[in-house]
């Protein structure tokens, strides 16, 4: 009997996947097709203090081959009240822990935010967003340290409970010593989601000579496949620094083994964005059976038992 279960933040999830942040989660309908699939959580999406559109359409499309896909969202959603009231309606006593992206576009919304799910004292866990790419004129807060570290330092003593941080992917090792000395200042920071998609990608039609997306004169968010490569470093690189912390995996999952790979890498959880857009919520019933069919080929029968256990040369 394989066990798929896992913790994140203290909580029980039944199996180890759900939704990237971004990706069927942004209205109560979207969400309601998360509860009712065979995910082990959900998030929803990142919101801002105020509804967002987001940038001008086109802004995804999947790339050739199935490599992956490009967007440039630009954080489109309904606005934090939308999904404090769907935290306050949601049926905490189902198997599914509830967890809760908030992308503040200043360090003062973040901390508005905040304060009104702490004042709900509501059992879902919030996640802090460090790293959205797509909107024009912000940058990434996961690649400013200092500023990073200020947010932290208010943010964390302001939600008390365990929370987490979405980040962007790192690709120097001074960057992980470096972000992770900092997160391992913040006791009840208890997890951090990496990565998000890889920044300001270019996708050109060959034919047309024509950027594939609107926004940004076409530069956009890498994700899918194509990016499982650096997902699986940023995972084992926190996972190595942040030895009382936990990792969720996301980037590059199209298959039961890519999550084993995230798996063994150190990933307490994994998510998943462009196949989920792609195929949709039956997407976890596929990944969930792959990964039996894995773990029972290799005689694993929990996630214990090769979570963080790859092997070097």
């Amino acid at each position: 009997m394989v066990d798929l279960s896992t913790q994140v933040a203290g909580l029980h999830l039944p199996n180890l996947l759900f939704n990237a942040s971004g990706v069927c989660c942004q209205t109560e309908e979207d969400l309601q097709l998360m509860i009712e699939s065979e995910s082990g959580s959900l998030i929803t999406k990142s919101a801002t203090y105020e509804y967002r559109e987001g940038n001008p359409s086109p802004r995804y499309l999947p790339l050739p081959s199935g490599i992956g896909s490009i967007n440039s969202m630009g954080l489109p959603n309904e606005g934090y009240e939308y999904y404090l009231n769907f935290a306050k309606k949601y049926d905490y006593s189902s198997k599914k822990p509830l967890f809760i992206s908030l992308s503040g576009l200043s360090l003062a919304d973040n901390v508005k935010m905040c304060e009104a799910f702490v004042a709900a004292d509501l059992p879902c866990v919030l996640e802090v967003n460090f790293s959205c790419p797509n909107v024009p004129g912000k940058p990434q807060l996961g690649y400013d340290m200092e500023a990073m570290e200020n947010a932290l330092n208010v943010l964390a003593p302001l939600i008390k409970k365990p929370f987490g941080v979405k980040l962007p992917p790192y690709f120097d090792i001074a960057h992980f010593d470096a972000a992770a000395a900092i997160f391992n200042k913040f006791d009840n920071l208890a997890y951090v989601t990496c990565i998000n998609s890889v920044g300001n990608g270019l996708a050109i039609d060959f034919e047309t000579e024509t950027a594939l997306i609107k926004p940004k004169d076409g530069f956009g968010g890498l994700g899918g496949l194509m990016v499982l490569n650096t997902a699986l470093a940023n995972v084992n690189a926190f996972y190595r620094r942040l030895p009382n912390k936990q990792v969720i995996g996301v980037g590059g999952v199209t298959s039961g083994k890519e999550v084993f790979l995230h798996v063994l890498a150190g990933a307490s959880a994994v998510q998943i964005g462009t196949t989920l857009k792609e195929e949709g919520p039956g997407v976890f019933a596929r990944i969930n059976k792959e990964l039996t069919d894995i773990m029972v080929a290799k005689g694993y029968k929990s996630l214990d038992e090769f979570r963080g256990k790859v092997k070097t040369l």
